[in-house]
């Protein structure tokens, strides 16, 4: 697949129609540090599109593999059903369930995070975005965004999206790779 430029992400998002219910689902995934929060920040800027983080989501250190699910379940699922989805965000300063967060149907919603093209959401989705970036430039840009968070848990987290990508294979599944390194 070849990398592509933000412009044509714009305009490939044009050609997509709703998979979930009448909301246009895009899926922003890839390894930490890559860009994906960037990358979602412009879309929603030049697309008017609602971003649900699931750096909001995770329920702790390790909880990549639980938060698939729980968004198709609890968010996507009621969504496609034209109702109101909801999840509950992770206090991290608290180590623990925060509030819960409403998440109705909009016509244009970007996932960003790890797992957000999980098999499981997949169905839901219009649009999978692999972001990626060289493992020296996305462990610089993690770390100087949550240093004193982040540093302990690079390796625990940088593991289980190893095992998480290798068995969901995202990248190949991706309509497209954007290059930000």
């Amino acid at each position: 697949m070849i990398p592509i430029r933000y412009d044509e992400l714009v305009a490939l998002l044009g050609t997509r129609l709703p998979a979930c219910g009448a909301t246009t689902v895009v899926a922003i995934d890839g390894p930490s540090g890559a860009g994906k929060t960037a990358l979602a920040t412009g879309l929603a800027v030049a697309t008017g599109a609602a971003i649900l983080h699931l750096e909001d989501v995770y329920p702790g250190w390790h909880g990549l593999e639980a938060t698939p699910p729980i968004i198709a379940r609890d968010v996507l699922g009621p969504i496609a059903a034209d109702q109101i989805g909801s999840v509950r965000r992770w206090d991290w300063a608290a180590d623990g369930p925060g509030e819960q967060v409403a998440c109705p149907p909009v016509p244009l919603l970007l996932v960003d995070g790890v797992g957000s093209g999980a098999r499981i959401l997949r169905p839901f989705v219009s649009l999978l975005l692999w972001v990626e970036a060289p493992l020296a430039t996305r462990r610089e840009r993690a770390l100087e965004r949550d240093r004193d968070v982040y540093e302990p848990w690079w390796d625990v987290w940088a593991e289980q999206e190893r095992r998480h990508f290798s068995r969901e294979r995202t990248r190949a599944a991706a309509d497209a790779i954007v290059a930000t390194g």
